[in-house]
Protein backbone atom coordinates (compact mmCIF):
# COMPACT_ATOMS: atom_id res chain seq x y z
CA UNK A 1 0.00 0.00 0.00
CA UNK A 2 2.84 2.37 0.86
CA UNK A 3 4.56 1.56 -2.44
CA UNK A 4 1.36 2.33 -4.38
CA UNK A 5 0.99 5.64 -2.55
CA UNK A 6 4.57 6.59 -3.43
CA UNK A 7 3.91 5.85 -7.11
CA UNK A 8 0.82 8.06 -7.17
CA UNK A 9 2.55 10.90 -5.31
CA UNK A 10 5.49 10.77 -7.71
CA UNK A 11 3.08 10.74 -10.65
CA UNK A 12 1.30 13.82 -9.29
CA UNK A 13 4.58 15.67 -8.89
CA UNK A 14 5.60 14.88 -12.47
CA UNK A 15 2.26 15.96 -13.89
CA UNK A 16 2.24 19.24 -11.97
CA UNK A 17 5.93 20.12 -12.06
CA UNK A 18 7.05 23.48 -13.47
CA UNK A 19 7.55 23.56 -17.21
CA UNK A 20 10.83 25.43 -17.00
CA UNK A 21 13.26 26.08 -19.80
CA UNK A 22 15.52 28.93 -20.80
CA UNK A 23 15.37 31.40 -23.63
CA UNK A 24 17.67 34.37 -24.12
CA UNK A 25 18.89 36.84 -26.67
CA UNK A 26 22.34 35.35 -27.22
CA UNK A 27 23.68 38.08 -29.50
CA UNK A 28 22.68 41.09 -31.58
CA UNK A 29 19.60 43.30 -31.35
CA UNK A 30 16.05 42.58 -32.52
CA UNK A 31 14.85 46.19 -32.40
CA UNK A 32 15.04 46.28 -36.21
CA UNK A 33 11.65 44.57 -36.07
CA UNK A 34 10.04 47.64 -34.55
CA UNK A 35 7.32 48.83 -36.90
CA UNK A 36 7.36 45.64 -38.99
CA UNK A 37 4.00 43.97 -39.52
CA UNK A 38 5.14 40.62 -40.91
CA UNK A 39 8.12 38.34 -40.38
CA UNK A 40 8.98 35.31 -42.44
CA UNK A 41 9.25 32.03 -40.49
CA UNK A 42 11.64 29.36 -41.79
CA UNK A 43 12.83 26.08 -40.29
CA UNK A 44 16.08 24.13 -40.47
CA UNK A 45 16.44 20.53 -39.26
CA UNK A 46 19.77 19.87 -40.98
CA UNK A 47 21.86 19.57 -37.81
CA UNK A 48 19.25 18.09 -35.49
CA UNK A 49 20.13 15.36 -33.00
CA UNK A 50 17.31 13.09 -31.82
CA UNK A 51 17.53 11.55 -28.36
CA UNK A 52 20.66 9.40 -28.13
CA UNK A 53 21.28 9.72 -31.89
CA UNK A 54 23.77 12.33 -33.07
CA UNK A 55 21.83 12.92 -36.28
CA UNK A 56 18.25 12.62 -37.47
CA UNK A 57 19.47 10.33 -40.28
CA UNK A 58 20.78 7.82 -37.72
CA UNK A 59 17.53 7.98 -35.77
CA UNK A 60 15.43 7.37 -38.88
CA UNK A 61 17.61 4.54 -40.16
CA UNK A 62 17.39 2.69 -36.85
CA UNK A 63 13.64 3.22 -36.65
CA UNK A 64 13.03 2.16 -40.24
CA UNK A 65 15.24 -0.95 -40.05
CA UNK A 66 13.78 -2.16 -36.75
CA UNK A 67 10.18 -1.71 -37.86
CA UNK A 68 10.65 -3.16 -41.33
CA UNK A 69 12.30 -6.23 -39.79
CA UNK A 70 9.12 -6.88 -37.83
CA UNK A 71 6.63 -5.84 -40.51
CA UNK A 72 7.84 -4.97 -44.03
CA UNK A 73 6.89 -1.43 -45.00
CA UNK A 74 5.95 -0.31 -41.49
CA UNK A 75 9.28 1.44 -40.98
CA UNK A 76 8.89 3.50 -44.14
CA UNK A 77 5.35 4.48 -43.10
CA UNK A 78 6.66 5.50 -39.66
CA UNK A 79 9.39 7.65 -41.22
CA UNK A 80 6.86 9.36 -43.49
CA UNK A 81 4.69 10.17 -40.48
CA UNK A 82 7.74 11.60 -38.68
CA UNK A 83 8.66 13.85 -41.62
CA UNK A 84 5.06 14.95 -42.15
CA UNK A 85 4.96 15.94 -38.48
CA UNK A 86 7.39 18.77 -39.15
CA UNK A 87 5.17 20.63 -41.60
CA UNK A 88 1.77 19.42 -40.40
CA UNK A 89 2.26 19.63 -36.61
CA UNK A 90 5.52 21.18 -35.39
CA UNK A 91 5.61 24.31 -37.53
CA UNK A 92 1.89 25.19 -37.34
CA UNK A 93 2.08 24.74 -33.56
CA UNK A 94 4.97 27.20 -33.30
CA UNK A 95 3.29 29.71 -35.60
CA UNK A 96 -0.05 29.65 -33.79
CA UNK A 97 1.36 30.42 -30.35
CA UNK A 98 3.99 32.81 -31.70
CA UNK A 99 1.26 34.91 -33.29
CA UNK A 100 -0.89 34.91 -30.17
CA UNK A 101 1.98 36.66 -28.35
CA UNK A 102 3.46 38.73 -31.20
CA UNK A 103 0.16 40.46 -31.90
CA UNK A 104 0.81 42.44 -28.71
CA UNK A 105 3.49 44.34 -30.61
CA UNK A 106 1.71 44.41 -33.97
CA UNK A 107 3.78 41.61 -35.49
CA UNK A 108 2.68 38.44 -37.28
CA UNK A 109 4.73 35.49 -38.48
CA UNK A 110 4.23 32.96 -41.27
CA UNK A 111 6.02 31.57 -44.32
CA UNK A 112 6.28 34.78 -46.33
CA UNK A 113 9.49 35.32 -48.34
CA UNK A 114 8.30 38.84 -49.21
CA UNK A 115 8.80 39.94 -45.58
CA UNK A 116 11.89 42.08 -44.96
CA UNK A 117 13.11 39.91 -42.08
CA UNK A 118 13.16 36.18 -41.40
CA UNK A 119 13.24 34.17 -38.19
CA UNK A 120 15.25 31.06 -39.10
CA UNK A 121 14.64 28.33 -36.54
CA UNK A 122 17.52 25.87 -36.37
CA UNK A 123 16.17 22.88 -34.44
CA UNK A 124 19.31 21.42 -32.88
CA UNK A 125 17.95 18.71 -30.57
CA UNK A 126 14.71 16.77 -30.07
CA UNK A 127 13.90 14.39 -27.22
CA UNK A 128 10.65 12.60 -28.00
CA UNK A 129 10.21 11.59 -24.38
CA UNK A 130 8.68 8.59 -22.66
CA UNK A 131 5.28 9.45 -21.25
CA UNK A 132 4.88 6.32 -19.13
CA UNK A 133 5.14 6.32 -15.37
CA UNK A 134 6.60 3.11 -13.97
CA UNK A 135 7.56 3.40 -10.32
CA UNK A 136 7.39 7.18 -10.61
CA UNK A 137 9.75 7.76 -13.54
CA UNK A 138 9.15 9.44 -16.91
CA UNK A 139 11.04 11.51 -19.46
CA UNK A 140 9.44 14.60 -20.93
CA UNK A 141 9.72 15.55 -24.56
CA UNK A 142 11.95 18.57 -25.16
CA UNK A 143 13.44 20.65 -27.96
CA UNK A 144 16.50 22.92 -28.29
CA UNK A 145 16.72 25.70 -30.88
CA UNK A 146 19.00 28.43 -32.11
CA UNK A 147 16.91 31.09 -33.82
CA UNK A 148 18.59 33.57 -36.16
CA UNK A 149 17.02 36.87 -37.15
CA UNK A 150 18.22 37.61 -40.67
CA UNK A 151 17.41 39.82 -43.62
CA UNK A 152 15.30 37.72 -45.97
CA UNK A 153 17.25 39.00 -48.98
CA UNK A 154 20.59 38.32 -47.24
CA UNK A 155 20.15 35.20 -45.06
CA UNK A 156 23.87 35.00 -44.30
CA UNK A 157 23.66 38.33 -42.49
CA UNK A 158 22.64 37.39 -38.94
CA UNK A 159 21.22 40.37 -37.05
CA UNK A 160 20.51 38.55 -33.79
CA UNK A 161 20.45 35.04 -32.34
CA UNK A 162 18.02 33.71 -29.75
CA UNK A 163 18.95 30.56 -27.84
CA UNK A 164 16.26 28.30 -26.44
CA UNK A 165 17.11 25.20 -24.41
CA UNK A 166 14.99 22.46 -22.90
CA UNK A 167 11.65 23.54 -24.36
CA UNK A 168 9.01 21.29 -22.85
CA UNK A 169 5.32 20.79 -23.71
CA UNK A 170 2.86 23.46 -22.60
CA UNK A 171 0.93 20.77 -20.79
CA UNK A 172 1.82 17.22 -19.85
CA UNK A 173 -0.14 14.60 -21.83
CA UNK A 174 -2.07 12.05 -19.81
CA UNK A 175 0.34 9.29 -18.85
CA UNK A 176 0.03 5.74 -17.65
CA UNK A 177 0.50 4.59 -14.10
CA UNK A 178 2.25 1.30 -13.52
CA UNK A 179 2.27 0.68 -17.27
CA UNK A 180 -1.53 0.91 -17.62
CA UNK A 181 -2.37 3.23 -20.51
CA UNK A 182 -4.49 6.29 -19.78
CA UNK A 183 -4.35 8.06 -23.14
CA UNK A 184 -2.94 6.70 -26.42
CA UNK A 185 -2.15 10.22 -27.61
CA UNK A 186 0.57 10.34 -24.96
CA UNK A 187 2.46 7.74 -26.97
CA UNK A 188 2.54 9.73 -30.22
CA UNK A 189 5.93 11.50 -30.15
CA UNK A 190 4.94 13.95 -32.90
CA UNK A 191 2.13 15.28 -30.68
CA UNK A 192 4.44 15.68 -27.70
CA UNK A 193 7.07 17.44 -29.82
CA UNK A 194 4.40 19.68 -31.36
CA UNK A 195 3.53 20.86 -27.85
CA UNK A 196 7.20 21.77 -27.36
CA UNK A 197 6.99 23.89 -30.50
CA UNK A 198 3.88 25.56 -29.05
CA UNK A 199 5.85 26.43 -25.92
CA UNK A 200 8.68 27.80 -28.05
CA UNK A 201 6.33 29.95 -30.12
CA UNK A 202 4.76 31.44 -27.03
CA UNK A 203 8.06 32.29 -25.36
CA UNK A 204 9.76 33.63 -28.50
CA UNK A 205 6.75 35.84 -29.22
CA UNK A 206 6.91 37.18 -25.68
CA UNK A 207 10.66 37.74 -25.86
CA UNK A 208 10.44 39.69 -29.11
CA UNK A 209 7.62 41.93 -27.92
CA UNK A 210 9.44 42.58 -24.65
CA UNK A 211 12.52 43.74 -26.57
CA UNK A 212 10.48 45.95 -28.91
CA UNK A 213 8.89 48.01 -26.11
Amino acid sequence: MKTLSIVFIATFLILTSANGFSQKLKSGDIKVLKGEKMINLAYDYGKMAVGKFATEAEYLKKGIDDRNAKEPGSGDAWASKWNEGKTEKFQPAFEEDFNKQAEDCGLAGKSDPSAKYTLLLHVTFVEQGVETVVMGTAKSASVDMLIDLVETSAPDKVIATIEVDGIKPKSTPKMSVGGVSVSKTAYDPTLRIAECFESAGKQIGKLICKNLK
